[in-house]
């Protein structure tokens, strides 16, 4: 009943104006904020542990609002991508400098995306498989399959094929020698017997090292790429110079090297523009789980 629900609630919207949609998100955001403490509660010590309790009060709670409508905003991505033609998402987005990505498909290598959870993630995603190229997009399995499949065909529209983490492993490699790109996320949670331990803005943090073992492994070129905005309108898909991962006779130091640069890359972009990153996650539950120890 949910799932038709859901499905009837799309058609609604998508039958009303784009701006209408916006502003009812935005209301549902704004809703969400006030009515949700612990999520509020997360965003804070989030922001607290990252800048070393040197955010105001203010800042904060400007932060944390736009980390609620940010995520009202993806839902609505998604359900609008399911609607909409490449045509239609070509006018919402800029490709920044693309020249990243010829010149490794010059060299005849596959790419590795890294991604991360930052402005429209669900826009950035489907906008590398529209205009760039399909990739092998990794997701982790969710509890509602129903409302899973009506994500993954936002996702897969135009050309990304998505596939679960816990069965991935040969396909993604197979795929990979084939010159198939894929795209992988680096700013989630992980097990204390995944990834490898790097400085993350002054935190000691474990990170996936899998871009980097594939990149090391398939000559394949890890490319980090994310997307943002200044009006919520019109959004700049920004691709990155290559990360290079040396190959020496230590395959461990090469692959942490490689993988502290891409958190180095991560952190920036959280300097320079900390409102469009997902603040409402525990990313750091299980390396430092004092600071979410009063939930």
């Amino acid at each position: 009943m949910g799932f038709k629900l859901l499905l009837f609630f799309e058609k609604l919207l998508m039958a009303l104006p784009s701006s209408w949609r916006k502003a009812f998100f935005s209301s549902l955001a704004t809703i969400g904020y006030h009515t949700s403490s612990r999520y509020r509660k997360v965003s804070h010590q989030n922001l607290d542990f990252i800048f070393q309790d040197t955010m105001s009060e203010k800042e904060k709670e400007e932060i944390t609002k736009y980390a609620f409508k940010n995520l009202a905003f993806n839902f609505l991505h998604a359900m609008e991508l399911r609607n909409m033609s490449k045509e239609e998402l070509k006018e919402k987005i800029t490709i920044q400098n693309i020249e990243a990505v010829q010149k490794v498909h010059a060299q005849g290598r596959a790419v590795i995306y890294v991604t991360t959870h930052y402005s429209s993630w669900e826009l950035g995603g489907a906008s590398i498989g529209a205009f760039i190229e399909p990739l092998i997009a990794v997701y982790k399995k969710m509890k509602n399959r129903e409302y899973e499949k009506w994500l993954l065909e936002a996702r897969d529209r135009f050309g990304n094929i998505s596939m679960e983490k816990s069965n991935v492993v040969k396909p993604l490699v197979k795929n990979i020698k084939n010159g198939v790109a894929c795209g992988l996320l680096i700013d989630t949670n992980i097990n204390n017997n995944e990834g490898v331990m790097i400085d993350f803005m002054g935190h000691p943090l474990r990170q996936t090292s899998t871009p980097a073992f594939l990149a090391r492994k398939f000559n394949a070129a890890i490319i980090p790429v994310t997307i943002r905005t200044d009006d919520e309108q019109n959004y700049t898909l920004m691709l990155f110079d290559e990360i290079k991962v040396e190959k020496t006779d230590n395959a461990d130091a090469d692959i942490l090297k490689a993988t502290q640069l891409q958190a180095d890359w991560l952190g920036d972009l959280i300097k320079r523009e900390p409102k469009f990153w997902f603040w409402l996650h525990r990313r750091f539950k299980n390396d430092h789980p004092k600071i979410y120890s009063d939930q």
